[in-house]
């Protein structure tokens, strides 16, 4: 016998059986609907492009997190390892054909060759907004409202004593306007990741760091660190307008731009009745160096109000000068992203997630191969009535045929003996309280079935 091969699949991929394939399909739905009722158009793009269009304003680590290789033409190309660059040269490609602002979502796959944990892949679905051609500060706000709208269908709604979610903002112009007052803007992508790490490492670790980074390029090491802290702290007492205040006067001259948007959107917030979703956050800093505007996370919440452990599963920002690597012309954009597999798994963590294994709302049980015939006719009948159904394809005995639709999660199941094919009736059953309901017609069943 020839050797067979051993099944096997690369490390950080998945198979995605029906039960987890349906969840994850619901919840895409279910981004889907809130995306399109706020405007967004959908768009896609190639999963390959060149990798100098997708490295060419990317750090050392996202190169090496890349897959890429030369394909069989010599040509150097890549994965896209997020959706936002390849919407950037999207955008300078048919920029003649979009309408300004452009407002669209991309739901795909992207690739990245990172180490996998709880909640990270290497192959994993993002669920993009983004509006360009627009700096306004409606902009900012609506992506905010659109995915904080999309988690509150999945997470559900926060209320004053249980918060499912909350999404942190900041401004990398505050950030940055920070540092350069410090004199250590030339540190700037040094210290940032130091910062964002914070709260892993013990802080004589994190000080030290900070301590040799302002070292090369201030003349006052412990006074930048010192202040570095107090900017990024937050005690949790203090509201968001607070917070603004407070670091527009620690970030010194020309702060106010930034702190001034951040409170535009802040009050639109208001206005809508969200602003209990949304905290100001010192710490955010959002790693991809094209954001210059507002950034954000999403943390999730159990029900005893303590963090979930899982990163952030919506984050995003504005990002002024992304098309102006592909064209002359300057276009602004702002955009966020829901992480579908880390959501899920922050969802599984939190016994929120719905699984199901299928579809079907009922099974027509095969009791006689003679007549399988009526068991189609009472299918297509509930079919026309909106009632998802399939009928059994063998007369298996009844046990098997209860064990399948078990395993499907099928609620109800149609059972149909001669006397009943003669008088067109069958009997409804609830295969989870076992209770029955006879002589019904394919317009009672789905009625029944519909109200349940």
């Amino acid at each position: 016998m020839e050797n067979l091969i051993q099944p096997r699949i690369l490390k950080g991929f998945r198979d995605f059986l029906p039960e987890s394939e349906i969840a994850r399909s619901g919840l895409i739905e279910k981004i889907t609907k809130v995306y399109r009722s706020y405007g967004y158009v959908p768009i896609d793009t190639p999963v390959l492009e060149y990798t100098d269009i997708l490295l060419r304003k990317s750090n050392g680590e996202t190169e090496k997190q890349v897959f890429r290789f030369e394909d069989n033409g010599g040509r150097d190309v890549a994965m896209r390892f997020d959706l936002t660059v390849p919407f950037a040269r999207f955008t300078a490609e048919h920029f003649s054909e979009l309408y300004m602002p452009f407002k669209r979502y991309h739901i795909a796959k992207v690739w990245r060759g990172e180490k996998p944990q709880a909640g990270r892949y290497r192959e994993f679905v993002q669920c993009d907004i983004d509006t360009v051609g627009s700096d306004s500060a409606t902009c900012d706000f609506e992506i905010l409202s659109v995915l904080k709208a999309a988690l509150d269908e999945i997470v559900g709604k926060s209320d004053s004593g249980n918060k499912k979610f909350i999404m942190k903002i900041n401004h990398r112009g505050l950030i940055n306007l920070f540092f350069k007052n410090l004199g250590a803007e030339a540190k700037l992508d040094e210290i940032l990741p130091v910062l964002d790490a914070i709260k892993k490492v013990p802080e004589e670790v994190t000080k030290g760091k900070l301590t040799e980074l302002f070292q090369a390029c201030t003349s006052d090491a412990e006074t930048c660190v010192n202040k570095t802290y107090e900017f990024i702290g937050n005690s949790g007492n203090e509201g968001f307008l607070a917070l603004v205040d407070r670091n527009e006067k620690l970030a010194g001259e020309g702060a106010s731009a930034y702190c001034d948007r951040l409170r535009e959107i802040y009050k639109m917030m208001q206005v809508s009745g969200i602003e209990t979703s949304f905290e100001f956050d010192p710490l955010i800093m959002r790693g991809l160096d094209y954001y210059t505007g507002i950034v954000f996370e999403t943390t999730l919440f159990d029900d005893d109000g303590n963090e979930v452990k899982i990163g952030s599963v919506c984050s995003g920002g504005r990002y002024d000068n992304l098309t102006g690597l592909y064209m002359k012309e300057k276009v602004s954009g702002v955009g966020g992203s829901i992480g579908l597999d880390r959501l899920i798994a922050g969802l599984e963590m939190l016994g929120r997630l719905e699984k199901k294994g299928s579809y079907l709302d009922a099974e027509v049980f095969n009791q006689n191969g003679n007549d399988v015939i009526a068991y189609h006719k009472v299918a297509a009948e509930l079919r026309a009535l909106g009632i998802s159904v399939e009928v059994f394809p063998e007369p298996k005995k009844m046990n098997q045929q209860y064990k399948v639709t078990e395993a499907k999660a099928v609620k109800w199941g149609i059972l149909m003996n001669a006397e009943e094919i003669a008088k067109e009736t069958f009997t409804l059953k609830n295969l989870q309280t076992r209770e029955q309901f006879t002589d019904m017609t394919a317009e009672k069943a789905a009625e029944v079935i519909k109200n349940a």
